[in-house]
């Protein structure tokens, strides 16, 4: 009876903290992976309440290092929370918490993974306004457009850099994403890219002029024109002016020419410039031969 007492006394020691932790197990940010630790719990809770109730839910944390925000996942009370991380120096600290949270932690390492793009200025912020930039506004964006046809996009708060350790040049902005059940645009997502890009690649010109990279130069005005009409759009509108419901009736419109003519969606636009160049430069090559061989007579 005694030892059954003492056992029901027996309490785990406290899980350390993460700066503890960091120290620990002498863990560094490396500048060149981007890395900059967030300590206060009080802000990795406030991240991941953005995220809605969690209890009982299974998450996937892409690169945790040293645990900040897991610690507040796994407090949210998730059923099972997998973690992938590229830098094997942060498994150890981890494997911490997987004594704590035995039945909810899964590690999975994947060397593989590819570099996440990290701002190193204001354009930061930037990323930020072109994700949630409405129709008509500065910041409209192809990203605007392809993030906004998949998910509902929220600016959520930023977290001044100075929370950071080490202290980034940056403050960081923290987005919501809520992915839709069905896509604003309903056609493939290639097409969907090749067309907005297609678009966005005058920004400052009139839609029009990026429509017409979509097709070949042999019949680029009259299938042009041919596509805005049907699609209903204003050539004379700039890319940042078009709505979601334009650009839907671009793919869609676009759809139907590549139905019509299969070839039309391999073509690329930048592959025939390339190749028009490649063919002027034997005749340029010809003239300075000649203008050498002039000026040495």
């Amino acid at each position: 009876m005694a030892a059954a007492g003492k056992a029901a006394a027996f309490h785990l020691p406290p899980l350390p903290t993460v700066g503890e932790i960091i120290k620990l197990f002498h863990l560094r940010a490396q500048k060149e992976l981007s890395q900059n630790f967030l300590l206060d719990l009080r802000l990795t809770d406030k991240i991941v309440r953005q995220a809605g109730k969690l209890k009982n839910a299974y998450v996937c944390e892409v690169g945790p290092g040293p645990g900040g925000i897991t610690r507040s996942i796994l407090n949210a009370g998730v059923e099972q929370l997998l973690l992938v991380e590229k830098d094997t120096r942060f498994i150890p600290g981890l494997q911490v918490s997987i004594f704590i949270f035995v039945k909810l932690l899964v590690i999975f390492w994947k060397k593989s993974l590819p570099e996440i793009p990290h701002f190193t200025d204001s354009r930061v912020l930037v990323l930020q306004q072109r994700l949630t930039a409405n129709t008509g506004g500065k910041q409209r964006s192809r990203l605007s457009i392809m993030s906004q046809h998949l998910c509902t996009v929220e600016n959520c708060f930023v977290i001044p850099g100075q929370a950071f350790v080490p202290k980034p040049d940056v403050d960081v902005a923290v987005v919501h994403f809520t992915p839709l059940v069905q896509p604003k645009i309903q056609q493939p997502f290639e097409l969907v890219e090749k067309v907005v890009q297609s678009v966005f690649q005058f920004r400052r010109k009139y839609c029009c002029r990026g429509v017409e990279i979509l097709f070949p130069e042999r019949e680029r005005l009259k299938k042009t024109e041919q596509l805005m009409m049907a699609a209903d759009v204003d050539p004379t509108l700039r890319p940042f002016q078009l709505t979601m419901s334009h650009f839907r009736n671009l793919c869609n419109t676009y759809r139907k020419m590549c139905d019509e003519d299969p070839s039309l969606f391999a073509y690329n636009y930048r592959e025939e410039l390339g190749q028009k160049k490649r063919k002027r430069s034997p005749e340029s090559t010809d003239q300075l031969e000649q203008t050498e061989e002039e000026n040495h007579l």
